[in-house]
């Protein structure tokens, strides 16, 4: 059918990245993996044994993630106090103790294990001190202003149901005090 419009071209899609193609792939894996496990261990012990080391695991886990909730909210209140931010030498890990808490939390033995791991000190402050490099290398690598940017774009809604996207620009140019008239609205 001919509208006489002409048709619109749309620019090429970008690639999934590599996370977004195999982390489906890896979590059914890690999935059939912990049953198959459990399964084994089932016959080698019993179930009820095996229901028991996962209630073990469950009750390990949620006080892991008490206690590391409770010092972590002591360390906010002792900032607050000062009147200063939290210091990262008290928090430093916090954050892998609730990963370890969850971990244990999820039904599985490989899941535990990898939880117990994240509860060992060294362990903890060689993956902090990992993820600071990778975070900081990751920080360096970004083009400059693409975060700003980020913040600065727009989305207006039209009535007839299409989004049209821009950039909001701001002036601070000495000189542009010139008052504008209002206005209208987008929503015509």
């Amino acid at each position: 059918m001919m509208t006489g419009a002409p048709t619109p071209t749309y620019p090429a899609r970008p690639r999934r990245s590599r996370m977004r193609t195999f982390l489906p792939l890896g979590l059914a894996a890690w999935l059939v993996l912990e049953i198959w496990l459990l399964t084994v261990v089932a016959g080698a012990l019993s179930g009820f044994a095996v229901f028991l080391l996962l209630v073990a695991g469950f009750v390990l886990g949620s006080v892991v993630i008490k206690r590391a909730g409770r010092r972590a909210f002591q360390n906010l209140n002792e900032a607050l106090q000062r009147g200063g931010a939290p210091s990262s030498s008290g928090s430093s890990g916090n954050g892998l103790m609730m990963l370890g808490g969850l971990l244990l939390m999820i039904p599985g033995l490989i899941s535990d294990a990898v939880g117990l791991l994240l509860l060992i000190p060294p362990v903890q402050k060689a993956i902090g001190r990992y993820a600071e490099r990778t975070f900081d290398r990751k920080l360096r690598e970004a083009a400059p202003g693409t975060l700003g940017d980020a913040f600065q774009q727009a989305r207006m809604q039209r009535p007839d149901g299409k989004v049209v996207q821009g950039e909001v620009i701001v002036r601070d140019e000495p000189g542009d005090d010139t008052p504008q008239e209002p206005r209208p609205p987008l929503t015509r």
